[in-house]
């Protein structure tokens, strides 16, 4: 199979729908009655402050938990996501912020970590064309595909991450803090990666704190404060809005808080 044979959805397609879905560990409620929904060619922000469920959501729809109750709808039909694998299957990668990159290996052998392409024998010439295919059409700044990791860049390492991903076919892609960490160059490189996975028709769900980042991408932004659902934004959204729904705070205490803050650091308190 080429590389270049992504699945393609139709934009605006809905690919992914979750009803009332609930996450608890024991006696704590980590998810309550989340609802969500993925369509194809679109960037999803999940925003919130530490403790609001973003991390665990992720896990729920790479099959790492499973859900204690709700629905999970995927291309129309109702699933189970019951194992990384199954996720996988369906066509939902996810890179994590660990990125889980061996920095001893090049890229190639990151690429195909765990799929080496082996009809009889390990075939790294197909390999090394598959992963120049792939990253060109990423656009990926990658000197060379025998680079080992350990010289590369955050950026080139998130890059090699999601691409690696991308092998899969996958219809949606889950980024768990693609920009932490990274400086001003490589935030843009990453940033700029996302855009063309939109445009390849894949729908994406990004995990960020950073909210310059979000409105540079999202084209929405959905709220989780306590492991509820709390409101869905445009990037367009003011920061009093999204302060306000992430904190559970009101507009005005946010914009009194924010004042006084500038007042403050401007000397005038």
């Amino acid at each position: 199979m080429a590389v270049d044979a992504i699945n393609s959805p139709k934009t605006g397609e809905l690919l992914l729908k979750l009803s009332k879905v609930s996450k608890n560990f024991g006696a704590v409620s980590a998810l309550t009655d989340i609802d969500l929904e993925v369509r194809a060619g679109e960037v999803i922000a999940l925003v919130g402050d530490n403790g609001a469920g973003k991390s665990t959501l992720v896990k729920v729809l790479a099959g790492v938990h499973r859900p204690t109750s709700g629905n999970v709808e995927y291309c129309g039909q109702s699933v189970t996501l019951s194992s990384p694998g199954k996720a996988l299957d369906l066509g939902i990668a996810t890179v994590f912020q660990d990125l889980a990159l061996c920095e001893n290996l090049d890229v190639v052998a990151n690429l195909f970590l765990g799929q080496e392409l082996q009809p009889f024998q390990l075939d790294e010439v197909s390999m090394e064309v598959r992963a120049w295919t792939l990253l060109k059409e990423l656009a990926a700044r990658i000197p060379s595909v025998r680079e080992p990791i350990a010289s590369l860049s955050g950026g080139q390492r998130q890059t090699v991450a999601i691409a690696r991903s991308l092998l899969t076919n996958p219809k949606i892609v889950m980024l768990d803090e693609p920009t932490a960490a990274l400086g001003v160059a490589q935030t843009a490189e990453v940033l700029n990666l996302i855009d063309r996975l939109r445009e390849r028709g894949l729908g994406v769900i990004i995990i960020s704190h950073n909210m310059e980042d979000v409105r540079a991408v999202a084209d929405r932004i959905v709220v989780l404060r306590l492991g509820r659902n709390q409101g869905v934004f445009t990037p367009e959204a003011s920061n009093h809005e999204l302060i306000a729904a992430i904190t559970g705070a009101t507009e005005n205490s946010v914009s009194r808080r924010i004042g006084r803050r500038a007042q403050i650091n401007e000397g005038v308190l």
